[in-house]
C-alpha cells in the first residue's frame, strides 16, 4: 500500500497532534485539573439548585388597584360596587339594596382581574394599547373625557412611548387611563422575568465571567512555564519546531479539555432551565438560542484568556500574580457592561466583547425584552400619572440589570459577528505576543 507523501502539511499535522495529545494526557492525569473542573461544576450546580427552588415557589398575588377592598364595610368589594354603580364609600349604598338583591362577589374575583394586554413592540415612537378586561373604566359612570386621563382622545387605553435621547440611549414612559391593565398577575410575570434574569445572569457571570476566567487562570498560566521549569520543554523543542507553534499547540491542548467541559455544562444548564422554567410548554425550546450564545461566548473567552494567561506565565514564572489584577479588571468591566454597555472602556476588555454576544442573542431570541421590562417596572401602576415604581413587579429589576443592548449601535446579528471577529483578533495578537516572549526566553 502506497504511503502518503511526507509534505509540509503532514509534518505540521504530526507536530500539532503530538503536542496537543501530550497536553491532553498531562491534564487528564493531574489532580489539579479535576479539582478546578469540579469546583466550577459545584459552584454552578448550587446556583441551579437555588433557581429550581425559586421557580417552584409561589409569588404572592397582590390587589394592585385595591378594588377587592370593602372600604365602607357593607360586605361588597369596591370593584363590584363600581361595576354595578353603587357608592363604594357609603355603607348605605350597595347591590344588596337593589329590588332584586345581589350577593357579594368573592374577593378573589378582584385580584389579577385586569392583566397586561399590550400588543405593541419596542420601536421608537408613541403607541396605544391596553384592554380594560374588568370594565372598571369602560363601564364606569364617568364621562368620556374622565375616562381619557392620558388625553389622547381614546378612552380607557394606555400610551407607551419609546424615545431616544441625545446621548443615544433609549428611554420609555407609560401613561395609562385609570383602570386599564392595573391589576396584573404577579405570579405569571415574576416567574417569566426571574427565569430570563437567571438565564442572563448565570450566562454572563457564571459562564462567561466565572468559567471564562477561572479555568484559564488555573489551567493555562502554566502551559509553557511548568515545562520550562521542569526541563521537559527541551524534549518538545528537540524536533525542528518553532516556539510560537509550541505556544499555539499547548493552548489548543488546553482548549481540548476546557471546551468540551463548557459545552457539557451549557447543555446541562439549558436542560435544567428549559424544564424548570416558566410557561405552559413542556420545554422552553426558544431559550436554546440564548444558551448556544452563552456557550459560544464562554468558549471564545477561554480562548482569549488562555492565550493571555499562557503569555503571562511565559513572561514570569509567577505569571498568575499578574493574571489576578487583570481578572479583577475584567470583573469590573463585566459589571460596567450591564449598566453602561456603550462605555468606551469596554472596548479595551475581553469580557465586554464576550458579553456583547450574549446580549445580541437575547435580543434575537426575546425581541420584546425591553417591552417586557417596561411592563414590569410600570407594574399596573397606571392612574393617569405616568411611572409608579412603587408598583414594580418582582423580577423586573433584576431583569433590567442583567439585560443590556449590544454596544456600538449595531443590529443584534451584526454585533454578534463583530464581537466574534474582535475576540479572534485578540487571540491572534496574544498568540503573537506570547510566541515572541517565548522565543526570547532561555530554557533552564
Amino acid at each position: 500500500m502506497a504511503t502518503k507523501p511526507d509534505t509540509i502539511y503532514r509534518a505540521f499535522d504530526r507536530k500539532a497532534s503530538a503536542i496537543v495529545e501530550f497536553t491532553l494526557r498531562q491534564y487528564r492525569t493531574k489532580t489539579s485539573t479535576w479539582v478546578v473542573l469540579g469546583v466550577g461544576f459545584t459552584a454552578l450546580a448550587l446556583i441551579f439548585l437555588i433557581y429550581i427552588d425559586v421557580m417552584g415557589s409561589e409569588f404572592e398575588s397582590v390587589d394592585n388597584d385595591g378594588d377587592s377592598t370593602d372600604y365602607d364595610n357593607d360586605g361588597y368589594p369596591k370593584g363590584q360596587e363600581l361595576r354595578l354603580g353603587t357608592d363604594p364609600w357609603d355603607s348605605e349604598s350597595h347591590p344588596g339594596l337593589f329590588d332584586t338583591p345581589i350577593e357579594p362577589d368573592p374577593i378573589s374575583m378582584y385580584i389579577n382581574e385586569d392583566g397586561f394586554d399590550w400588543d405593541i413592540n419596542s420601536k421608537i415612537g408613541s403607541q396605544t394599547t391596553g384592554i380594560d378586561d374588568d370594565g372598571d373604566c369602560l363601564n364606569s359612570n364617568k364621562t368620556d373625557s374622565q375616562k381619557d386621563t392620558d388625553n389622547n382622545g381614546i378612552p380607557c387605553d394606555i400610551i407607551v412611548d419609546f424615545y431616544r435621547l441625545s446621548d443615544g440611549r433609549i428611554y420609555s414612559n407609560v401613561l395609562a387611563d385609570s383602570g386599564v391593565d392595573e391589576d396584573p398577575d404577579e405570579d405569571a410575570y415574576s416567574r417569566e422575568a426571574i427565569h430570563m434574569a437567571f438565564v442572563l445572569s448565570i450566562g454572563k457571570l457564571g459562564f462567561v465571567l466565572l468559567l471564562g476566567i477561572f479555568l484559564p487562570l488555573f489551567m493555562a498560566t502554566g502551559l509553557i512555564r511548568d515545562e520550562m521549569s521542569s526541563g521537559t520543554m527541551h524534549f518538545m523543542l528537540a524536533k525542528p519546531i518553532a516556539r510560537s507553534e509550541v505556544f499555539l499547540y499547548r493552548t489548543l491542548g488546553y482548549l481540548g479539555i476546557v471546551w468540551p467541559y463548557v459545552i457539557v455544562l451549557g447543555i446541562l444548564g439549558a436542560l435544567v432551565s428549559g424544564f424548570a422554567g416558566s410557561g405552559d410548554a413542556f420545554f422552553r425550546f426558544a431559550d436554546l438560542g440564548v444558551w448556544l450564545a452563552i456557550i459560544f461566548a464562554t468558549m471564545m473567552a477561554t480562548l482569549v484568556y488562555g492565550m493571555l494567561f499562557n503569555a503571562l506565565g511565559v513572561f514570569w514564572k509567577y505569571g498568575i500574580i499578574l493574571a489576578i489584577p487583570f481578572a479583577a479588571w475584567e470583573l469590573g468591566m463585566a459589571l460596567l457592561s450591564m449598566g453602561a454597555p456603550d462605555a468606551m472602556l469596554l472596548r479595551f476588555s475581553v469580557i465586554g466583547w464576550a458579553l456583547m454576544i450574549v446580549d445580541a442573542a437575547a435580543m434575537l431570541v426575546w425581541p420584546n425584552l425591553d417591552l417586557f421590562i417596561v411592563m414590569g417596572q410600570w407594574g399596573g401602576g397606571g392612574q393617569g400619572s405616568g411611572w409608579d415604581f412603587d408598583s414594580s413587579l418582582e423580577g423586573s429589576g433584576p431583569l433590567d440589570f442583567f439585560s443590556s443592548k449590544p454596544g456600538l449601535g449595531l443590529s443584534a446579528f451584526t454585533a454578534m459577528i463583530v464581537a466574534t471577529l474582535v475576540m479572534l483578533f485578540q487571540a491572534a495578537i496574544l498568540w503573537f505576543i506570547g510566541g515572541a516572549i517565548f522565543k526570547g526566553k532561555e530554557i533552564q
